[in-house]
């Protein structure tokens, strides 16, 4: 870890916590440029995240659209003048006298929360001070390589209550090429970006009637039904049934499965003949009660029970991101009820699963641990022994794993499985939660061995995690050019000529009947313009169609990134994509 004498070359860019030492530091230097120019300016918070930092000001007006070029080139003097970053213990009294005099009501507020026996502490670099934790770098000087990104707004402490700030995001690395590796991926992101892929190749829509409810069009719906069947078949194999539950149900099932005490924020309600009723925010209720329509043994176990569930979640209007954070989505849920002796091996099989379904897209993972929250419910014993058997199939499965102390789900802690896409960045998707508590809840119960009734353990899991944030992963993972197995139009037939038009649509119908995608183009258009179109939409392959392939049942085929592969039966063809699908090709 960084201390107080850390400079850009004595850090250690792989731990996280000289990263964030370094960010953080930089965010310093974003506030003493930005008070420089705006004195009127009034401080937040300025928190280090990952790859980047970020500081949040009330200012009267907002920033104009040069600021940041502005502020930037502050922030460059700042680090010129080589400041000290000066840290200083104070009491309660002074911190709140010092940011009182400085008219910093924000850092008041948060020197009145700190709890008593915190040490209070202080950084000044320069003439610019700060209410901070730390630790800092030793000087302004090692803070060479910085961007400012974007600006954004924020509410003050995440409360739609309370006063609407103003965020500058940045980035800052210890050297000018990581900062360009940094700025050149955030450019292909750009290129990535689902939300325009989407539009653009007709998968989905966003409107502003319905803000979190995404619109499906039919080239998305393909694209959802092939990711659903390769989920179902996945399951099918592993012995899962699949089921279904209603998406509305009574007030006092929530009360009964702990989300009306510790989700209810999240939630949204609805009458139905003046009676209270939830549109749940998860599936599980669901699968209890369909548990206890029937007597369980333990030879039935373990009983893995799988569901596509539609579900809706109250997001504020500020976290909304296209796909990836929306308020409805589809869960691809599964729970699992087993006896004790079996949890570690369900766990592994799981885990197994995970790692087949992710390998098929190429996509790379990691692994964290989260453990008990402090708004949790059930006993101490229980959460250990949830935690111990999560910790013991990862150890079997020689899975490195970082750990997250409090971030578990209310009812039990979790793995959780974070994508990572070609570009770097990490997408929490599949979680497995270990449940005592649900089946407490509910009465749940089988007969064992001794013809006695015993309490099931409960094994909540998800893979894609939400159907619509695995596919704005897999949009911007493949930048919308997908492997032909997933792709919408698999192939377009591309007449030359209206002559033409006859013989390109055979071959179209041939490929419908043998089961593929393909889309016959008809434009009264150049074919040049139709190949760059069909190369714009991402289209796997391209077979032209002019006299000589009319006349000779020869293809020209093209594929996409590659061009021409010169002429092929429509026989050879079909079989080179029934072998691309057939072996999920990327």
């Amino acid at each position: 870890m960084a201390d107080e004498k850390s400079s850009a070359n004595s850090l250690n860019w792989d731990d996280e916590q000289a990263r964030d030492t370094f960010r953080h530091s930089a965010a310093h230097v974003l506030a003493a440029a930005v008070k420089r120019l705006f004195p009127q300016a009034r401080l937040g918070i300025g928190p280090a995240i990952e790859d980047r930092f970020y500081y949040d000001f009330d200012i009267p007006g907002g920033f104009g659209p040069g600021d940041l070029d502005r502020i930037e080139a502050e922030m460059r003097r700042v680090v010129a003048e080589g400041h000290p970053f000066e840290r200083t213990e104070l009491t309660r009294q002074q911190a709140l006298d010092l940011f009182e005099s400085c008219g910093e009501p924000y850092k008041v507020e948060l020197a009145r929360e700190l709890p008593d026996g915190v040490p209070i502490t202080i950084y000044r670099s320069g003439d610019f001070v700060d209410l901070c934790a730390g630790p800092h770098l030793a000087s302004t000087s090692a803070i060479k390589h910085f961007k400012l990104m974007s600006l954004a707004g924020a509410y003050w402490r995440g409360d739609e209550r309370l006063p609407m700030l103003q965020r500058i995001y940045g980035t800052a690395f210890p050297t000018k090429e990581a900062l360009d590796e940094y700025l050149f991926r955030i450019e292909e992101a750009k290129k990535r970006d689902h939300r325009v892929l989407g539009r653009q190749l007709g998968l989905f829509s966003l409107h502003d009637e319905g803000q979190g409810f995404p619109f499906w069009h039919n080239k998305g719906l393909i694209l959802w039904r092939l990711l659903e069947g390769f989920w179902r078949d996945e399951h099918q194999r592993r012995g899962y049934l699949e089921v279904r539950t209603p998406v509305v149900l009574h007030e006092e099932l929530w009360h009964r499965s702990g989300h009306w005490d510790h989700y209810r924020n999240n939630m949204y309600f609805t009458k139905i003949d003046d009676v209270l009723h939830a549109i749940k925010p998860m599936n599980c209720p669901g699968a209890m009660l369909l548990y206890k329509e029937d007597l369980h043994s333990y030879r039935e176990f373990p009983l893995r029970v799988a569901e596509l569930g539609l579900v809706h979640r109250h997001e504020l209007s500020g976290v909304l991101h296209g796909l990836l954070r929306v308020r409805n989505f589809t869960q691809d849920d599964a729970h699992i009820f087993m006896t004790p002796d079996q949890v570690k091996d369900e766990i592994v099989g799981v885990m197994e699963l995970f790692h087949d379904i992710y390998s098929a897209f190429g996509l790379k993972y990691h692994v964290e641990l989260s453990t008990r929250p402090e708004n949790s419910m059930g006993e101490d014993a229980q959460w250990e022994l949830a935690t111990s058997a999560l910790e013991s199939a990862l150890i079997e499965k020689g899975a490195a794993y970082k750990l997250n102390p409090g971030d578990g789900a209310f009812y039990g802690p979790k793995i959780d499985y974070h994508l990572r896409d070609s570009l770097g960045r990490t997408w929490q998707c599949g979680t497995i939660q270990l449940d005592f508590q649900m089946p407490e809840r509910f009465d749940l119960t089988y007969i064992g061995p001794d013809g006695q009734q015993h309490r099931p353990v409960m094994l909540h899991r998800t893979c894609y995690g939400a159907m619509e944030r695995f596919i704005g992963l897999l949009i911007e993972e493949y930048a919308g050019a997908f492997p032909t197995w997933l792709a919408p139009v698999q192939v377009r037939v591309l007449p030359i000529a209206d002559r033409h038009h006859a013989s390109a649509g055979e071959v179209t119908e041939r490929l419908r009947a043998a089961g593929y995608r393909p889309e016959l183009d008809t434009r009264n258009e150049k074919i040049g313009f139709k190949i760059r179109g069909a190369e714009v939409d991402k289209i796997p392959y391209m077979i032209v169609i002019g006299d000589r392939e009319a006349a000779s049942g020869q293809l020209s085929v093209r594929r996409r990134g590659e061009g021409d592969l010169g002429g092929m039966s429509i026989e050879d063809f079909q079989r080179r994509l029934g072998d691309e699908v057939r072996s999920r090709a990327r």
